[in-house]
């Protein structure tokens, strides 16, 4: 299959492309690194008159720190944040994410801004951002604006992203000293979408306890969601495997309905939950007070 007939545009700035993204007369879609939406345009599942290429658009593929915060442009590839030092080193749960997702073809032309944006269940990114509080920026008609990564996931490929917006940046904070995080998820073979996952970060107090618990499920729902019941059991206790393991029940039996297909069914689903959030948290509580969460 091949694309229907469809023009294309590669604005150099985020004001053109966001014009032509508004252009009344064209039913218009952004191209980033194209590993979800050339399938999708092969397919004829998506038919748009104007395709606007990003790829030229000047300033979208930094990545950096600021203010306790690793900033990476919407273009910026997964095998740029792969090879970042910075990412690694500074926030190990995001680069962890990234060595998960798909094969070094994909990741060689896939994009940060492409992956939140496409908003798959399934998908690696997005799931850590809800784990670690990320915040996405996107630019409109209306300006600039700044979404929680919380609130950013709508439904099954939906996001908050107006009609004409463009996502230009996606900003995870920085790791403090001592937290401890993971990130489990089991697929079929390296490289497959997966059939569930967790993303974990704690804190231990003074004490020993577990604080500041968050955990964030993907692959089982339409969207990656905070498994709060099941943040709230951990904090305030000790590490431990029983506390650890009702927790995971507990994020499991959260899932309002889990996701069925010919992978996986809804109650194999709800199991690799279980396992992996008390697996996740009890790496993550480990590697706590350790020199940035190594």
């Amino acid at each position: 299959m091949k694309p229907a007939p469809l023009d294309h545009a590669a604005p150099t700035t985020v004001g053109e492309a966001v014009a032509l993204l508004n252009d009344p007369e064209r039913e218009a879609v952004a191209l980033a690194g194209g590993q979800s939406l050339m399938p999708m345009l092969n397919l004829r599942l998506a038919r748009p008159d104007l395709l606007v290429d990003l790829t030229r658009v000047e300033g979208l593929d930094h990545i950096r720190e600021s203010a306790g915060w690793i900033e990476m442009g919407a273009m910026a590839t997964k095998r740029a944040v792969e090879r970042s030092s910075l990412v690694r080193e500074r926030q190990p749960m995001w680069h962890e994410a990234t060595l998960q997702i798909g094969h070094p073809q994909i990741r060689n032309r896939g994009t940060v801004g492409g992956s939140m944006a496409q908003a798959d269940p399934a998908a690696e990114y997005p799931a850590a951002a809800v784990a670690l509080g990320a915040e996405v920026r996107a630019v409109g008609p209306s300006g600039e604006r700044t979404i929680p990564a919380t609130e950013f996931f709508l439904g099954y490929l939906t996001t908050a992203l107006a009609p004409g917006e463009i996502l230009t940046e996606v900003r995870v904070p920085v790791i403090p000293p001592g937290r401890g995080w993971a990130f489990r998820e089991v697929c079929r073979r390296h490289g497959d979408f997966a059939m569930a996952g967790t993303a974990v970060t704690v804190d231990l107090d003074a004490s020993g306890r577990c604080t500041a618990t968050r955990i964030a499920l993907f692959g089982v729902g339409p969207v990656p969601a905070r498994a709060v019941e099941a943040e709230k059991i951990v904090d305030g206790e000790a590490p431990g495997e029983e506390i650890f393991e009702r927790a995971g029940r507990a994020a499991a039996g959260a899932i309002d309905e889990p996701l069925a297909d010919v992978h996986a069914s809804a109650d194999y689903r709800r199991h690799l939950a279980a396992v992996l959030t008390g697996r996740a948290l009890a790496q993550a509580a480990t590697r706590a007070g350790r020199p940035e969460g190594s």
